[in-house]
């Protein structure tokens, strides 16, 4: 059931990939289907106003998780809500309502201005162009990125890059927010200014979610409300790291081990 605090709710979500198979194995079984497992049955819910942090190695779901609570991939069963939608049913009331914030190459254009742009996601996200001018003064104000954004992406920094990624994300004023690895590749020095954009600007002072998906238990311990550990497509534990750790008696890397070596 979903309740008026809650911003995420995953009901038994399951889902599966294709898995290529090579010319000979076509040949001789032409009609077999072969699947990877990549989400078993995912139970989830995350209050409004937290900063979430979902931790697990390399191929445990986290990014599909993501990916369906962002409409870009469909789950094969189960429910899944993002601030009160349903994913599948109410894809565009959900669209409205998220930011995703990634800094991959191929999610910028790289040869025009930081503020060219937002203006193109903007127009894409359909905010009205009456508003448009108003919405990226607004998130540049937020990033502290007014200083470069009439240069052109190519020259930024990571840290700049991932701060863009950030303002794209909340240029339609998004509730819901969805980062995965935002500190990847980031020295330390860029890696903290994001890790205290997340939760003291985004969380703490303008009240919205952030689900954080990362493999870095320091960032998570630190930073996150909330965590839940994901491993083979399943979530292991959930809860505060000091529930998880019984107020300190045993580290965290100690329960993230127990957790993502199970079967």
């Amino acid at each position: 059931m979903m309740h008026s605090d809650t911003a995420i709710l995953l009901e038994n979500i399951g889902k599966h990939y294709p898995v290529v198979r090579g010319y000979r194995e076509l040949l001789l079984h032409p009609f077999r289907k072969k699947t990877v497992r990549a989400l078993d049955g995912v139970d989830l819910e995350v209050k409004k106003g937290q900063c979430f942090c979902l931790l697990g190695p390399n191929g445990a779901g986290k990014t599909t998780l993501i990916k369906i609570l962002s409409t870009l991939v469909l789950p094969d069963r189960g429910n899944a809500y993002v601030d009160g939608f349903h994913v599948e049913k109410e894809a565009k009331k959900v669209k409205s309502s998220i930011g995703f914030a990634i800094n991959e190459e191929r999610s910028f254009y790289w040869r025009l201005t930081g503020r060219q742009n937002l203006e193109f996601f903007a127009a894409l996200d359909n905010i009205p162009r009456s508003q448009i001018k108003r919405r990226i003064d607004e998130v540049l104000s937020l990033t502290n990125l007014a200083d470069f954004v009439d240069m052109r992406l190519n020259t930024y920094s990571t840290g700049m890059r991932q701060m863009m990624a950030f303002a794209r994300a909340l240029i339609t004023d998004a509730q819901v927010v969805f980062v995965d690895e935002p500190t990847r590749s980031l020295d330390p020095q860029a890696a903290e200014k994001i890790r205290k954009f997340l939760r003291e600007e985004m969380v703490e002072r303008q009240k919205r979610t952030v689900f954080w998906a990362t493999h870095n238990l320091s960032e998570a311990e630190h930073y996150c409300h909330e965590l839940a550990i994901i491993q083979k497509g399943k979530i292991r534990v959930k809860g505060t790291v000091k529930d998880l750790t019984g107020d300190g008696k045993v580290p965290l890397e100690d329960v993230y081990k127990k957790a993502a070596g199970g079967g």
